[in-house]
C-alpha cells in the first residue's frame, strides 16, 4: 500500500501542500476555519501521518523540549517535571527527562544530549554552580529557560519562587508561637550558592529570626535534602542536650525526616517541638500531625517556562526585557507548628501571603 503524502492530502482538501503544512504546524500563516476543517477531515479519512523526523530536519527543530532535574526521585522535582509536561502537552510538545544526579558531569552530559537532538527549547532546574553548564549553552543556538534556581554563570531566563518571603513568613509563624528561637536545617554546603533556593530559604530565615531580635549562633544545621539523611540528622540532634523547640526545615523532604525523628523519640509535635517546611509536595498534608510548609505554584511556574522556552513571553521594561519572572510563595498552615488539634489531627490548610 503507497504512503500517504501531503500531496495527497492537499488533493482531496482542495488546497495546496502550503495550507496543509499550515494547518500540520498550527503556522506560520493563519488558515481560514473552513479551510482547515477540510484539511482535517482530509487528513483523517486518508489516515495521514506527518513524518516527524523530516520535519524536525527541515525545520531544525523538534516538536521536544528537554528538561534537566537534579533528581526525580525527590518530590518536589518529581512534581514539578510533571507540571512541566503537563504544561508542554497544552502546547503539543513532549518532554524529555535527564536526572542531572547533582553532578555537573551528568547535567552537562543532558545538556549535549538534548541540544543535540535538535530541542525546540530546554528547561534547566540546575544542581549546581553551572560553569560547564554555561559554556555548553553558549556553544549552541538554543532557548534556554533556568526553573526554580538560577545560578551566577547562567544568564538566561529565569523562573522562580519567592524563596526568602516564603521562609521568612514561616519562621515568623513559628515564632509567633512564642519559641525563644527557631533553628534552621539546610544544605550540606559550606558556602551557599548564590541563586539557589536553598540558600534564599537560609536568607529569609535569618532575616525573620533578626528582626525578632534572636541571635543566630548554634542554630544552623546542614543535612542533605532526602528524607532519609534528614532523619539521621535529626535523630541526632533531637536527642542532643540543646534540642531546639522549633525547626524551619529548607525543604519538605527534610521536615519529613524530622517528623520521622521526633516520632521515634517520642518527642511530642506540635507540643515539644514545632516544624515547617518547604515546598508543598502532596506527601506534606498526610505526615502526623500534618506539615506546616510555604507553597509555591508549581503549575504557573512550569507553564511560564514551557511559554518562555517556546516564545517570548517577557515583558518590557523601559528598554530593556526582564530576565526574571517570580512567583510568590505563601504559608500552608497545618498542625505541626502548633496550630489547630495536636499532633495526628485533621488541621484545615490555610494559605496565608507573604507579608513586605
Amino acid at each position: 500500500m503507497a504512503k500517504v503524502t501531503r500531496d495527497d492530502v492537499a488533493k482531496l482538501a482542495g488546497t495546496s501542500t502550503a495550507v496543509v503544512s499550515y494547518v500540520i504546524n498550527n503556522g506560520p500563516r493563519p488558515v481560514a476555519p473552513a479551510t482547515r476543517e477540510r484539511v482535517l477531515a482530509a487528513i483523517k479519512e486518508l489516515g495521514y501521518r506527518p513524518d516527524r523526523v523530516a520535519q524536525a530536519m527541515a525545520s531544525r527543530r523538534t516538536d521536544l523540549i528537554g528538561l534537566i532535574v537534579p533528581d526525580t526521585r525527590q518530590p518536589f522535582f518529581a512534581e514539578m517535571a510533571h507540571a512541566v509536561e503537563q504544561a508542554a502537552a497544552e502546547r503539543g510538545k513532549m518532554v524529555l527527562v535527564g536526572n542531572a544526579d547533582y553532578l555537573d558531569e551528568r547535567e552537562v552530559h543532558y545538556l549535549r544530549a538534548f541540544l543535540g537532538m535538535r530541542v525546540a527549547g530546554l528547561i534547566l532546574i540546575s544542581q549546581g554552580p553551572s560553569e560547564h553548564a554555561a559554556a555548553e549553552i553558549d556553544a549552541w543556538d538554543a532557548r534556554v529557560v533556568l526553573l526554580h534556581r538560577r545560578p551566577d554563570a547562567i544568564d538566561d531566563v529565569a523562573v522562580m519562587t519567592d524563596d526568602i518571603g516564603g521562609a521568612q513568613l514561616a519562621t515568623r509563624h513559628l515564632l509567633e508561637h512564642g519559641h525563644p528561637y527557631v533553628a534552621f536545617l539546610g544544605g550540606t554546603e559550606e558556602t551557599p550558592k548564590s541563586g539557589d533556593p536553598v540558600t534564599d530559604h537560609l536568607e529569609g530565615w535569618r532575616r525573620a529570626m533578626e528582626e525578632s531580635g534572636k541571635s543566630l549562633e548554634g542554630r544552623y544545621f546542614q543535612a542533605p535534602y532526602n528524607r532519609y539523611d534528614a532523619y539521621q540528622v535529626a535523630l541526632e540532634l533531637l536527642a542532643g542536650p540543646d534540642r531546639p523547640p522549633a525547626i524551619m526545615c529548607a525543604t519538605d523532604d527534610q521536615a519529613i525526616g524530622v517528623l520521622r525523628a521526633a516520632r521515634e523519640l517520642r518527642i511530642d509535635v506540635p507540643g515539644e517541638l514545632a516544624v515547617a517546611g518547604f515546598d508543598d509536595v502532596k506527601e506534606a498534608a498526610l505526615t502526623d500531625p500534618p506539615l506546616t510548609t510555604v507553597a509555591s505554584d508549581r503549575v504557573a511556574m512550569a507553564r511560564a517556562a514551557v511559554d518562555l522556552v517556546l516564545d517570548d513571553g517577557l515583558r518590557v521594561v523601559g528598554s530593556r526585557r526582564e530576565r526574571l519572572r517570580q512567583f510568590p510563595a505563601r504559608l500552608v498552615v497545618r498542625g505541626s507548628c502548633g496550630c489547630g488539634p495536636a499532633a495526628g489531627g485533621q488541621v484545615p490548610s490555610v494559605d496565608q501571603s507573604p507579608r513586605a
